[in-house]
């Protein structure tokens, strides 16, 4: 039940009226016709701009417009008002009974209201974290692969059919470095004396990596030159590697169904094989750049390189995909990556990247664009930076990292639950402050506490009617007789639930699951005010003495409960039966 789009169907079936009985004129397009909530709920419970819209192609004034569908839909028994603002829009109030049955309509859907078939199966792409395989993952990763998750499981719960995919960033010079690094683990496992060189990975996560590495060739490589040890050593640590980062992704919530290798793509004719498609299509050339923005041009020496004409599909400049050596630039083995995603049978991509690619956005975005002749639109999310902060200070990096703050150190501090949820409590492309303390505070200025707390009040209200003796099952609360709740702080709960589906196919088109969180938290808002009048008005408590008005009570603050546990189901938070 989407009671926005059945608002929607009744504006435009009662346009189509109109437009029979010759008030409207023929032919006009109803697709920006739209049914939200107002701006200010003072004005009513929807409004349309059905009149905005339509009043220039009709050639009449919105009010006219306005004022005729008011009197059409005044007469459909789920509209008690229809009021004209403005230039003209048109407010409109709905009957009481119209959100009981939104009441009925969570409970007898169950986890599954708010479900959509938005993405009608479309095969939808996301990747994210993608962290280069030399370390644990630390809090800037935490943001993006929290992000990528719950845009994951979002974009699933609208129906689309969805690959969760990290992409091994193995192949380049970074993971020789790693290589070194745990050969001078390895060196000090046999007892010697070692100094990490500024560029190699100085911290204790490798200490482990270079004793089993000890503990599986033995002395084989001491004293060796790196042409002995390099490739095995190389592959050893990335593996290595992967397998920690899996642990922290798991230890996150967070589950992959696809790691795809980098270094795949090399030798195996991957990378040729994009170019060719790109050469194939007038992309590729010969040529020579213009100087970068800034250098001088005694600082600038022109070379010819392999380019792809990236121009002619939205980007700034051409990019180098080959350089004058005959070496791929970083560009070339990105590109057959996305070909190769364009191959699988995609239709829509999404990355998901650090702040510190968003040169990256225009370049990758022509290269989809070429790849696909257009018909696979790629989305990239940046997740901006986390400043994290412990009693009023920034927090300290991880002497296990070395020189960064770790998911584990985040995880571990708050536990997953918190972590992932306030990574959501801010758009992505905006910064986000993480405080150990205030994420645990039980106060409402935390958000992960008071959705927390809505939830585990209505498993509160469940337990009570148990000891009351009165049935409060899923299966009777559907069948309760829900015009007991009459109160308008009552109806005001159940509007809010009713913009769940609604919100759901927004968050989904948008690819922005931080609208699910700050859904909840106003959900939350609307249940905590309810809960609180009734410490006023006795008649607004959800356990009263007759058990037919309690259970229609009830079904409200259990239909409450659904959504929430649907929102966090999301954002891949298990909801609370009890906060102690």
């Amino acid at each position: 039940m989407n009671l926005f789009a059945d608002i929607r169907v009744l504006v435009i079936d009662t346009l189509a009226t109109l437009t029979a009985e010759g008030t409207l004129p023929e032919g006009l397009s109803t697709a920006n016709v739209t049914v939200e909530p107002p701006r200010d709920a003072a004005h009513g419970d929807m409004a349309t701009n059905a009149a905005m819209v339509l009043a220039k192609p009709a050639g009449l004034k919105p009010r006219d417009i306005a004022e005729a569908l008011a009197t059409r839909l005044a007469d459909d028994p789920r509209i008690t008002s229809a009021k004209v603002a403005g230039p003209g829009f048109l407010n409109l109030r709905l009957a009481p009974l119209v959100w009981q049955q939104v009441i009925g309509a969570v409970l007898r859907a169950g986890d599954t209201f708010g479900r959509s078939d938005l993405g009608r199966g479309a095969k939808v792409n996301v990747e994210y974290v993608s962290a280069n395989p030399t370390g644990p993952l630390h809090v800037g990763h935490t943001r993006g692969a929290v992000f990528g998750d719950a845009l994951a499981s979002l974009l699933d719960y609208a129906g689309y059919d969805v690959t969760r995919e990290y992409y091994i960033n193995d192949g380049g010079a970074q993971v020789d470095v790693l290589a070194r690094s745990v050969y001078l683990r390895y060196l000090e496992a046999h007892g010697q004396d070692v100094a990490f060189e500024d560029g190699t990975y100085p911290g204790d996560y490798l200490i482990p990596v270079g004793e089993a590495l000890k503990d599986k060739v033995g002395d084989a490589y001491v004293d060796k030159g790196e042409q002995f040890w390099l490739t095995d050593v190389r592959e050893f640590a990335t593996e290595a590697m992967m397998d920690l980062i899996r642990s922290d992704l798991k230890a996150l919530g967070v589950e992959m169904d696809v790691f795809y290798s980098e270094k795949s793509l090399y030798g195996t004719g991957r990378i040729e094989a994009a170019l060719d498609d790109l050469r194939s299509k007038g992309l590729i050339y010969e040529g020579v750049l213009e100087p970068p923005k800034g250098k001088k041009p005694e600082d600038w020496e022109p070379r010819e390189q392999t380019l792809f004409k990236s121009t002619e599909h939205g980007d700034d400049v051409d990019r180098p995909v080959m350089k004058s050596d005959g070496a791929w630039t970083y560009f070339a083995p990105d590109i057959a990556y996305h070909y190769d995603k364009v191959q699988r049978g995609f239709d829509a991509l999404i990355d998901v990247f650090g702040a510190d690619h968003g040169g990256y956005v225009k370049r990758m975005k022509a290269a989809v664009s070429a790849l696909s002749e257009g018909q696979v639109p790629l989305d990239i999310k940046l997740t901006q930076l986390v400043k994290l902060f412990k009693n009023g200070e920034p927090f300290k990096m991880s002497k296990r990292a070395g020189t960064f703050v770790t998911l584990r150190d985040v995880v571990d501090q708050v536990g997953p639950d918190v972590t992932r949820f306030h990574m959501l409590t801010r758009k992505n492309d905006a910064p986000l402050d993480f405080d150990f303390d205030k994420v645990l505070e039980q106060s409402r200025e935390n958000p992960v506490f008071y959705v927390q707390y809505a939830h585990a009040r209505g498993a509160s209200v469940l337990r009570k009617a148990a000891e009351a003796g009165i049935a409060a099952d899923d299966a009777t609360l559907q069948s309760a007789d829900l015009t007991r709740i009459a109160h308008e702080a009552e109806l005001g709960l159940a509007a809010k639930l009713a913009e769940w589906p609604r919100l759901v196919e927004t968050a989904a088109r948008t690819n922005e699951p931080h609208r699910v969180a700050f859904y909840l938290y106003d959900l939350a808002g609307t249940f905590h005010g309810l809960w609180n009048k009734g410490n006023d008005l006795p008649e607004l408590r959800f356990v009263q003495d007759d058990a037919a008005t309690t259970q229609a009570k009830i079904a409200l603050a259990r239909a409450t409960m659904l959504v929430i546990s649907a929102g966090l189901g999301i954002l891949g938070v298990t909801p609370a039966n009890e906060l102690r």
